[in-house]
């Protein structure tokens, strides 16, 4: 079974590269997609320590920045009308240019 509330699956989590890992890449993989369905709060992971639960990508929300998130912290927010972070679990990886260009 799969879990939407499993950030980083084990299938996933030998994937994605350690932190600082793709800092020399144009164009790194993103490889999974977190989300607040009752918000427009949205991380795309690039990158990942799981012995610290801290991953770097992709964050949209009011403004659209690359930067570093907890996932720890992530497991007890809630959203406005308090629903649950979820992975997208229908996302597929690509590179992060095409997230870019879906978030201009």
């Amino acid at each position: 079974m799969t879990d939407a509330y499993d950030y980083v699956p084990a299938c996933l989590a030998s994937q994605v590269p350690p932190l600082y890992a793709t800092e020399s890449l144009a164009d790194p993989t993103v490889w999974l997609k977190l989300f607040t369905p009752d918000s427009n709060w949205t991380w795309y992971l690039t990158e990942y320590d799981p012995e610290e639960q801290l991953a770097f990508g992709l964050v949209v929300g009011p403004g659209t920045e690359l930067g570093y998130f907890s996932l720890a912290e992530m497991k007890d927010s809630r959203g406005p009308l308090g629903s649950r972070i979820e992975r997208d679990l229908h996302f597929q990886p690509q590179p992060l240019s095409q997230v870019q260009a879906k978030h201009p």
